[in-house]
């Protein structure tokens, strides 16, 4: 079973000693329709973004206007239209969360791979550079998958992480450790156990 979530940021417990943890906002969600493979369309709050073909949807499964934004997750057997049940997660032990890490950009071999660049004292021009990349007479080529300077950063990620708490009420899910992105980061979490 999937729940959308926003990120809100870290803290601590106040127990000695501390434990690290992360907050998410489970985001309310109303369950459009249930396929048979048990995955189902739902609808959330997302933005002001609002036009025809949204406003055709919602007038289809009878939702609010502040419903802008559709997606297909996995739901528990025998769930119906309407709104999303988060009762299970207040016997939940264990969670997995799926975020985009943050983006940093077109970055350099260094602070992409851990490289160690050159000598930095005595007139050295070597810097932060990589260094030598392939071989002369074989193979005469760069071998594929060389770590090289490039896109670091805004890909998928999945952790594993305990699950503290859940205030049902503000619907505030506590998990133990870091999870990937920024504050505000919207991702799915699915039920381990």
């Amino acid at each position: 079973m999937e729940f959308i979530i926003e990120k809100i940021g870290m803290s601590r417990t106040v127990d000695v000693p501390a434990i690290p943890v992360t907050l998410l906002k489970v985001i309310e969600t109303k369950v459009c329709e249930v396929r048979e493979d048990g995955k189902a369309l739902v609808a959330f709050s997302a933005s002001k973004k609002y036009n025809k073909s949204i406003e055709g949807q919602q007038k289809k499964y009878g939702i609010s206007k502040e419903f802008n934004k559709f997606m297909t997750i996995q739901v528990a057997e025998g769930t119906q239209a309407g709104d999303l049940s988060t009762d299970i997660l207040a016997e939940t032990t264990q969670v997995k969360t799926s975020l985009n890490t943050k983006g940093r950009g077109f970055q350099g071999g260094m602070k992409r791979h851990g490289f160690g660049g050159g000598p930095a004292s005595h007139g050295h021009r070597f810097g932060r550079r990589i260094g030598s990349i392939g071989n002369a007479e074989w193979p005469g080529r760069v071998q594929k998958g060389k770590k090289m300077p490039g896109q670091y950063g805004n890909t998928k990620t999945t952790v594993k992480n305990d699950v503290i708490s859940f205030d049902a009420d503000n619907g505030i899910l506590v998990l133990k450790g870091s999870i990937p992105g920024h504050n505000g980061a919207r991702g799915l979490i699915r039920i381990v156990k």
